[in-house]
Formats: structure tokens, C-alpha cells, sequence
């Protein structure tokens, strides 16, 4: 979907000519300045069993560094060559992206292309285009040129930032275990994402609630104004392949389940014009790309797994693909995850990965166009700001960054790391308004333990250990940590360059059990969730820092929720 951020559908009407062509006629009523883009699809030889066509786009909104042009046929056309575009089938649906010489699209601009394709029986004109999500030539269907942005029964107009000026999902399942707590009535009312970690979870687990179930209430709460509803895309193949305890359910060469079973039904839900008014932020599949950056050989922490991943490529493929597909629906916003600061903040890990998720985000008929923005420390626990030290002090001339807590790291909390990935991210081609959300849920890091001010400088170790808020063993702990709080309650613009604070990991849902527990979900037993284990080459051989009685991944753990609010940061009142 168009990173230009801008909004409207236009009424147009959609007019084919004799000779195959497709062109946009602006009613009388509606200013050209109205209408966000236009396609001439022109068929110029037909043979009866193949043709040729050229096409050119015309944008209407702000200027693009990227585009994205997609339409899908009604009979059985088959794109078998082109020219001046990426060109790329699914079945019927059909996406033309820009080369890397014509990405650029100004206000009022054209690119055009061309391609060859085979048929039978009949070659009928697309009826529909859309340009970055945003639909070209059709009526939107309500009779309205512009629609009021503040109106819940019309489309939700495309924003800057999703988060700005709107409430955001209250998910009523977790709210009520949250309520059930002692004490939890404090925070029942946040907002938290609804994670869709298995087909199953699409029309609802065990009798709850499922992804129409979601929306529906979500239309209840919105009222009058606008309203954010935070989804977790997750279900990879081969998913998360460094860690037994958030496997899924696709094995690694499971793509086309992946596609036909889990994000086209998924797409199909948003897309519902009931839904239009909603503003869909996704978090799409956390914790797998990094994985092929640090977790593949010949890095000493390479996992068969994590190989078996990088080879067959299907990360990028269904990064990718859901990506076009979710992005197809203008009022969904991507935001992929970018791992944390204590994964991806070292110089041979941060440049390779933001190029690694720009792969991905060209992969499978997506482009850069399809992300809004991107996600760092998701279901994590990486200190939000670490005020007591930077990362250029030193200590009798001993960098920060040679201290045992940061090795070498180039970042010292998440606020400096996302700000800093932003900035890589649109260097190497992402959009200039690139937005990014910090998982503040879990990350606080406050209670009796929390450090006042810096630590000791009688060494690098003392000053870095004794000021730091993050209490972890080691920043590669993720499982359960001891002694972490509540961050930052969600908030929109909290930062530069940050759309939000989310609490997209819903505080009290487990990380993964501490002990083998049978299972249909396909979440194995992680050593990184037991309490006694001493430790592997991700965490430098420390122990895990995981609290005992942990239930399976994604269950309630009421003593990990209670110890969560009693170390807040800030305090809950």
C-alpha cells in the first residue's frame, strides 16, 4: 500500500473501448486533483490464443520512490513476458512493479510498460486496478468524492500515522483474564494485539473469539472517531526456526499452506468493505528474518533449522506475500518486525538485515510501497531508554561498548536502535516517512531493583551494570525474564520517527514453557524457558533467566502477570 500516506478513493467510472482500452472518465462533479491515479491498459495485437499490451500509470498523489500496480483477470490470462516492469502472476492476479530505473513516480507522473500473454476463450479488459492499494478507475460505491475521514460508516481515510488521533483495540479476551487478576483492573483497558498464530486462531480457538469476531467488536468500540486494531501475522513456515518454544505449525516447505490456507483467508476478512473504516495495523512475522542473518552458517550460533530456512527461502516468500496480499486493502497498515537493539545492533547484524527485509519486502509481487513501517523489540524485553549511560561514554579509557553488558554492540536500548534502523531502512530505499513502534509492553523494568542513577566507575563493568535499567543476565534472554515490568503505556507520537509505543505482546501471555508439555499446537520445549538451564553461544553460556511453572507459549501465566505490574515502569497507580 502507497507509503505516500495519502488518502482518498475517487468516483470514477471505468470505460473499455473497442480497441481493449481501459481508461479513467472523472464525473462531472469530482475535481481532477480528486482523483488519486489513473490506468490506460491498452491490448494492441490479439492473435486469438496470445497478445501483447501496454499500460502506462498515472499518479495523482503525493510523488512515490516506488510503485506497486495490480489487477486480476476473469478469465485465464497468462503473463509470459514484459518489459519496463517486474511482472509477477498469482493465479489470476497479477502484479507489475517498477525496475530500479523508474521507481520514481512525481505528482501528475506516468511509467508505462508493456507485456505479452497467452489466453483462451475470451481476453476481457481488468475491471480493476489499484495503484499501492489505493483503487484506480472504479467508483468507490458510496457516491462520495471525499469522504469525511471522521465518519465510521465511510472509508477510513489513509494517514501518516495510524495511531494519531485514534483509540486502539481493547481485545475483550485478554482484557477479562487481565480483570480476573488481582490488582490487573489498573490495566485491563489497554490496548494489546490479537495474535494469529495458526490457521486455526482465523475463525477462533477453543471456542474464542476469531479475526471476524475481533473486527466486529472493534466496530462496536470505535464510536465516532477513529480506531486502530493491532493484528500479529504469524504463522511462518519453519517459524522462528532459533527457538523450539514459538514454533508453529507449517514445516519448513509448507509455503503454499502458508499462502492458501492462512493469509489468503486472512486478506479476504480485511478486505470486507464492513471493515473499511477500521485503521488495520499488522505486525507481520516476528522473529524470523533476524534469524537468517544471525542464526544461519558459518556464525557459531547457526542452527540446522535456521539453515534449512536461508536455503529454501521461503521467510522472504511469505514476508512477501503477505505483504501483497494483506497491503491490498488501503486502510491496512504493514509494519514488519525488525527484531531489537541486543539482536540486530551490531555492525555485522543491522545493515545485513535491513537489506535482508528489503528482499523480502520485494519478494512474492510486494514492494517497498506495501510497508508503512516497522516493528523493534516485539514480545521482548529491551529497555526502552537507558538513561544512566551512552554508548560513547567511556571509563578510565574504556569504551562503554567494551563492557560485558554491551559488547560491542552500537546501541544501548531500543529508542536509539529504531531511530537508527529507521534512518538505515530509507537509506537504501524504504519511504522517507517511514513509522516505527516500540513493544513497550514488557520492558519497564522498574520495582526496588531499578538503578537511580550510574553505577560505580571503578571499571567499564561497574558503571554499565550498576546504572542499568534492563536487569536481564544477557540481552539474548527472551524467555519469561525475572524481574521485568510493564513499559510505557501505548501512546501515538511519543518520539521522532516513532508512530507508537504498543503493547503488541499481551503482558501475561507466556513466552514459552519451562518444561516439556505436550502439546497440539506445535510449540516445542526451548531450554532458553527452564530456569536451570545454564546457557548456549546466543546467550554467551549464561543462565536463561526464565521464571519456573511457565505454561505453553501464548497461555495465561498469572505469577509472570503479577510480577509485570508490581515492577512498572512507570508505576501503575
Amino acid at each position: 500500500m502507497s507509503r505516500s500516506r495519502t488518502a482518498l478513493l475517487a468516483a470514477l467510472a471505468l470505460v473499455t473501448g473497442a480497441s481493449g482500452a481501459a481508461y479513467a472518465a472523472v464525473p462531472p462533479d469530482v475535481g481532477a486533483a480528486a482523483v488519486p491515479c489513473t490506468v490506460d491498459y491498452q491490448v494492441q495485437n490479439d492473435w486469438g490464443s496470445g497478445f501483447t499490451a501496454a499500460v502506462t500509470v498515472t499518479n495523482n498523489t503525493a510523488a512515490k520512490s516506488g510503485w506497486s500496480l495490480k489487477w486480476s483477470y476473469a478469465g485465464n490470462q497468462k503473463v509470459t513476458s514484459g518489459w519496463n516492469a517486474k511482472l509477477s502472476q498469482s493465479g489470476t492476479a497479477v502484479t507489475a512493479a517498477n525496475e530500479s530505473y523508474n521507481g520514481t513516480l512525481s505528482t501528475g507522473g506516468s511509467a508505462s510498460f508493456g507485456f505479452q500473454g497467452t489466453y483462451s476463450g475470451s481476453n476481457a479488459v481488468p475491471a480493476t486496478f489499484t495503484l499501492d492499494g489505493v483503487t484506480c478507475n472504479v467508483d468507490d460505491g458510496g457516491g462520495d468524492p471525499d469522504p469525511d475521514p471522521t465518519d465510521p460508516t465511510g472509508p477510513s481515510a489513509r494517514v501518516n500515522n495510524p495511531y494519531d488521533g485514534a483509540k486502539v483495540y481493547v481485545n475483550p479476551e485478554w482484557s477479562a483474564k487481565a480483570a480476573a487478576e488481582t490488582g490487573g483492573s489498573r490495566i485491563a483497558n489497554q490496548p494489546t494485539g490479537v495474535w494469529l498464530d495458526r490457521i486455526a486462531a482465523i475463525e477462533g480457538v477453543a471456542g474464542g473469539m476469531g479475526l471476524r469476531d475481533h473486527l466486529d467488536e472493534a466496530l462496536t468500540q470505535q464510536g465516532s472517531g477513529e480506531m486502530v486494531v493491532q493484528l500479529v501475522i504469524y504463522n511462518l513456515p519453519g517459524r522462528d526456526c532459533a527457538a523450539l518454544a514459538s514454533n508453529g505449525e507449517l514445516g519448513p516447505t509448507e509455503i503454499d499452506r502458508y499462502k492458501s490456507e492462512y493469509i489468503d483467508p486472512i486478506a479476504a476478512i480485511l478486505a470486507d468493505a464492513k471493515y473499511a473504516s477500521l485503521r488495520i495495523v499488522t505486525t507481520v512475522e516476528i522473529d524470523s528474518l533476524p534469524n537468517l542473518v544471525t542464526n544461519t552458517t558459518p556464525r557459531a550460533t547457526a542452527t540446522p533449522n535456521c539453515d534449512v530456512m536461508k536455503a529454501n527461502g521461503n521467510y522472504q516468500k511469505g514476508v512477501g506475500y503477505a505483504l501483497n496480499k494483506l497491503g491490498d486493502a488501503p486502510n491496512v497498515y504493514n509494519y514488519i518486525d525488525a527484531g531489537h537493539h541486543g539482536w540486530l545492533g551490531w555492525d555485522d547484524n543491522f545493515g545485513a538485515s535491513a537489506n535482508l527485509f528489503k528482499e523480502a519486502a520485494t519478494t512474492e509481487g510486494a514492494t517497498v510501497n506495501d510497508v508503512h513501517g516497522f516493528i523493534v523489540n516485539t514480545a521482548n524485553y529491551s529497555a526502552l531508554k537507558e538513561e544512566n549511560f551512552t554508548i560513547n561514554d567511556s571509563v578510565n579509557g574504556t569504551s562503554v561498548r567494551q563492557s560485558k553488558w554491551v559488547d560491542w554492540n552500537r546501541y544501548t536500548d531500543e529508542l536509539s536502535y529504531a531511530q537508527a534502523m529507521r534512518n538505515q531502512l530509507v537509506s537504501i530505499g524504504f519511504d522517507t516517512n517511514l513509522g516505527m513502534l516500540i513493544d513497550t509492553s514488557r520492558n519497564g523494568w522498574g520495582g526496588a531493583a531499578r538503578p537511580t542513577g550510574p553505577g560505580a566507575t571503578t571499571s567499564v563493568d561497574t558503571y554499565v551494570d550498576g546504572g542499568r535499567y534492563d536487569r536481564r543476565i544477557h540481552l539474548g534472554n527472551w524467555c519469561n525474564q525475572s524481574g521485568a515490568g510493564l513499559g510505557e503505556r501505548p501512546q501515538a507520537n511519543p518520539a521522532t520517527g516513532i508512530d507508537a509505543y504498543v503493547w503488541m505482546k499481551p503482558p501475561g501471555e507466556s513466552d514459552g514453557a519451562s518444561e516439556a508439555i505436550d502439546n497440539d499446537e506445535g510449540k516445542g520445549f526451548d531450554r532458553m524457558c527452564d530456569p536451570t538451564y545454564t546457557g548456549n553461544a546466543r546467550n554467551n553460556n549464561n543462565m536463561s533467566g526464565a521464571l519456573a511453572n511457565a505454561p505453553l507459549s501464548g497461555h495465561w501465566f498469572s505469577a509472570q502477570f503479577q510480577q509485570l505490574m508490581q515492577n512498572a515502569y512507570p508505576p501503575l497507580s
